[in-house]
Parts: C-alpha cells; structure tokens; sequence
C-alpha cells in the first residue's frame, strides 16, 4: 500500500520543530504562551491546502479538523491528536534540526555544544537504529519531537488517506492541542465540537510502543506563612518561612518515594518548585501512582511531615492544598478493550510488533479517557524527551503512519 508513496513526515516535521512552541507552566493565560498559535497557524493552512474544509484554529489554540467518512458503514468517529507545545524544561528557540543518515550506532556530538554528545552506551534504543536515519538538534536546543513528531505523523497520514480514496474508512477527526506540558492541555477543549467516540495520542516512544496505562496525578501546594521582621532586632521574634520549607523538603525519604529512586509502578513524591521570602513560602509538589487510591496515602504522609515541622515552629503556620490533575487512562480503556485491540492489529497491519507499556507520567490522552474519549497512547519514535540529546528516526515516524493508517481501516472493517 505504501510501496510508491512519498512519506511527507520528514519534511513537515523539520518545518514544525523549527516554530518555537515552548509553553510556560507558571502563565495564567491560555494557551500559556501565544507562539504556540505560530504552528497552529501553519497547520491550518495546511490542513486546508490538503481540502480538509472545516479545518478550524480556534481562540484557545486548538486545532480541530475532519477527514469525511468514505464509507458505507456506521463507522465510530476516531480521534488522531498531538499537542504542539514543547517542554519549558529546555529551550525550543532556533531549533537547528539535522538528520543524520544510515546511523553507524556510534555516539553523536552535537556541534553546536560538542560537550553535548549522545552516548550510546546510554541509549539501548537508539543503538537498535543502526542504519536508520535519526534527527537531532543541534545541541543548544531540545528537539522538539515531543510532540511535533506526532502531529507530523497525523499529517501525513492524512495526507495519505485524502490521496486514497479508495481505502475505506469511517469519519477521522484531527485534534492538536497546546500546553501538554502544562497538564492544561484539555482544559478549554470543546468535547462537542470534537464530536468523537475513540481516540488516540500519537505521543509515545518507541517503535511499536502502546501505553494504556499513566499515573494517577495530583498537585500540592504546601504555602508556609512565618514571622517577618527586620533581621537587627529578630532575637525570639523572627520565623523563616524559607527554613520551615528547606525543613519539610529535607524531611522527604532520601532513599525511595522519589522519581530518582523508583521505576516501574512505584509512586513518589516530588518537589517541583520552591519559592518565597522569610515571611510566606511556597513548596510544590507532583504526587504520582498507577493506584489512584495511594495517593490519598502519599499526600497523608506529606501532611504528617509538615506538621512535624511546624512543630518545631509553633508561632508558623502552613496550608496543604490539594488539587487533582489527571487519572489512569487504564481505569477507561479497560471498558472499552477494542480500543487497544484495533490498534495492535493496525500496527501488525504496518509490520510492526506491539509492545504494551506503560507511562510514568501522562498525556493528553488521560484526561480525555475521564472526558469520554477512551484514548490510548501510540508511538512515534521520540526519544530522550525535554533535553538537549532528544532525537527520532525517521523509519519510526514512517511505521507510525502507516500505523495511523491501518488503524482507520481496522475500524471501518470492524465495524
């Protein structure tokens, strides 16, 4: 079916990495940064150059579109999204993308940054791309294939299906989001107008990877009032908010319930960001766990350390702020288990082998479950994400159309 297309993927996806779309956690605005609408606008005007015709860039930053039913069938309507923000954890201006072509499976130096080197005796899978093509940046920036490789995959795969009218396949919604990053990136999503019954984020790493499962997510925000006064006269008088927070931070398990000291389904507990002066200071932290209910455990066992501190501190005093953020996708797509089914036997279709796993951490997709639209993860080929050493193969970004594809067709034969 693909013998005598021409992948489109690579050429979109070092145009798109090339838009600055870094988001800001800390804005109040939304989309947290206006760039982000710079690739949206480029989109746009694709989507509508291919014939998409409702093609929409709406005032929140979100691009909706629709590939038509070409069906006779009652077909569920499907739902393709990406999110076009990158990480503030690294910079995405001037993005100098390069492609190396037929990797040696040596170690890459970036010659922006020669310091900056992808060694890879410290990427196992980036040694498996031997004699593939892979695209880095150029060493002073991140990449930015979290997640422009996933819109450039539903692009052209889009671009495919509207140049195949003869492969058959129910109505396909196109959605691409901003402010992932933020974990907001739903937040102003307009679900009627999306209008979908299934979906998919195109979104994860390697190739043939199908997440089902995320974390359960909450925030918290410990804010630490002390006792300001000028430090000259502060004998018996004066309470550091700073040192009550330094305290409580220092109070956490050095040895586990932390991202550094765990792996697979263990939780943590992690402080994000501290600020403050000597009269009010703020701690935040993630509390993550494939169990919804051990956060609940987690944030008890916070609490408990702050008040322990305050103990200490009995003329401070301190609020504990919990706000939920996301739940395990897995908890939805159970119910529905065709949803991941369809997509194993898409990427079979594609000649690629399914790897089910699982993400310490969340998508776009997680929230959306817990909105209504089941939404599995599936991979793009990114790689070393939010850094300097982030890359993709271009092999990998080409099963995925192809993935994205077979799985409109699954559907429609399904259905």
């Amino acid at each position: 079916m693909f013998t005598n297309y021409s992948y489109t993927v690579t050429e979109r996806f070092l145009r798109y990495v090339q838009i600055d779309t870094q988001s800001d956690p800390l804005s109040a605005t939304f989309p947290s940064t206006a760039k982000q609408k710079d690739l949206g606008r480029l989109l746009l005007q694709e989507l509508q150059d291919m014939g998409i015709a409702d093609a929409e860039l709406d005032g929140h930053g979100y691009i909706y579109a629709t590939i038509p039913a070409n069906t006779g069938k009652q077909v569920p309507v499907i739902c393709f999204c990406s999110h076009m923000d990158t990480s503030s954890d690294c910079s995405g201006t001037n993005v100098k993308p390069i492609i190396h072509h037929q990797y040696n499976g040596g170690d890459i130096t970036l010659p922006d940054d020669p310091s900056q080197v992808i060694r890879a005796a410290e990427h196992p899978y980036l040694q498996s791309k031997k004699g593939e093509d892979i695209i880095t940046a150029s060493g002073a920036t991140l990449l930015g294939a979290d997640d422009k490789a996933g819109i450039a995959i539903i692009m052209d795969a889009a671009n495919f299906l509207l140049q195949h009218p003869e492969i058959k396949h129910g109505a396909i919604r196109i959605l691409f989001t901003p402010d992932e990053e933020t974990g907001r990136g739903v937040e102003k999503l307009n679900m009627q107008k999306l209008g979908a019954r299934y979906g998919y984020t195109l979104d994860g790493g390697e190739r043939g990877s199908l997440e089902d499962e995320t974390f359960s997510a909450d925030a918290v925000k410990i804010t630490i009032q002390g006792v300001g006064i000028h430090p000259g006269t502060a004998k018996d008088k004066l309470v550091s908010a700073i040192k009550v927070a330094a305290e409580i931070v220092a109070a956490l398990p050095a040895n586990g319930l932390s991202p550094e000291t765990t792996a697979h389904r263990e939780g943590f507990i992690h402080p994000v960001r501290v600020q403050g002066v000597v009269e009010k200071a703020e701690i935040d932290f993630i509390i993550r766990d494939f169990v919804t209910a051990e956060l609940a455990r987690h944030e008890a066992f916070l609490r408990s350390i702050m008040e322990n501190v305050l103990q200490r501190y009995p003329r401070a005093t301190a609020t504990f702020q919990v706000t939920e953020q996301y739940r395990n996708m897995k908890e939805v797509l159970d119910q529905h288990p065709q949803v991941c089914a369809y997509a194993e036997e898409a990427m079979r279709c594609a000649g690629v082998e399914p790897l089910k796993m699982i993400i310490r951490g969340g998508t776009d997709g997680s929230r959306l479950s817990f909105m209504g639209l089941p939404c599995p993860n599936l991979f793009t080929g990114e790689m070393a994400l939010h850094s300097k050493h982030e890359y993709v193969s271009i092999q990998d970004m080409q099963k995925a159309v192809e993935t994205v594809v077979h799985l409109a067709q699954v559907w429609e034969a399904n259905s």
